[in-house]
Formats: structure tokens, sequence, C-alpha cells
């Protein structure tokens, strides 16, 4: 199984269950492109077909996947979702870029009011930091 990315705590993610049918254990570790890691308050069982919807990028930011693990953590669950369709899985890595770039501009005290700076604070991310999320990362990724 390839590795997952880190989604930041401070972006809301949401986790909707799909109609899909659920995925065996074992096919999981053989399908999986790879996937994303977010807290959650709820747990899933693994295999469980979802949706990971992340709210401040928009309506069309919704990535279906399915639960590979799920551990119990102090104040919820940290939630493993991985992707089998590679169109989820490129939506997702972007969508999760676009996160960390807005975690990051939160780390330094610059909102929306101030477009030249989250500007150059994007672009010094993307130096930084892209590379982490390309599809070669991920399959050197721990899990």
């Amino acid at each position: 199984m390839r590795g997952f990315l880190p989604h930041p705590d401070d972006v809301p993610v949401e986790l909707t269950l799909r109609p899909s049918p659920s995925l065996f254990r074992q096919r999981l570790h053989t399908i999986s492109l790879g996937g994303v890691a977010c807290n959650h308050p709820r747990a899933y069982r693994r295999g469980m077909a979802v949706e990971m919807v992340i709210p401040s990028l928009g309506e069309q930011a919704r990535y279906p996947g399915y639960v590979a693990w799920c551990q119990r953590q102090q104040d919820g669950y940290r939630v493993g979702i991985v992707f089998i369709d590679e169109q989820a899985l490129f939506g997702a890595r972007m969508g999760e870029q676009v996160c960390q770039i807005q975690h990051f501009c939160q780390q330094q005290g610059i909102d929306g009011d101030q477009p030249d700076a989250l500007e150059a604070l994007a672009q010094q991310w993307v130096t930084l930091h892209a590379s982490e999320f390309s599809e070669a990362s991920l399959e050197k990724a721990p899990s």
C-alpha cells in the first residue's frame, strides 16, 4: 500500500458514507493508489466506502475513497482514506496542497485580506513542499 498525506488539523474535513459496497481488507492493500490521513470525531470500519469533503475548497472538493485504517486517539480518531481511482487521488492530492498552503498562511498570520502576501506565501510553500505531494513521493511515503 502506498503512503498517506497528512491533512492539517486546522482545515476542516468531513467524511460521509457512500452507497458503494465496502472493500475487503486484502483488496485495499492491492489496489490503493495512495491516500490522505485526517482526524475525525467518529470511527469508521476498514473497507467502508466514504467521501472525503473539504468544505473550505468549495462544492467540487469531494473525493470518493475507502477507509484503509482507523486509529483511536485522545480526542477522536485518525482515519486513513485510500483512493482507487486516479482522478480522485489527483484531486485529493491537489486539494491537500491547497489545505497545506492555507495552514501555512494561517501559521504566518496572513488572511484573505492580504492577497499579495498570500500569493507570496503560496509560492514559497510550493517551492519548499510541492515535491512531497508528487505521485513518486506517495509511493515512498510511510503508511
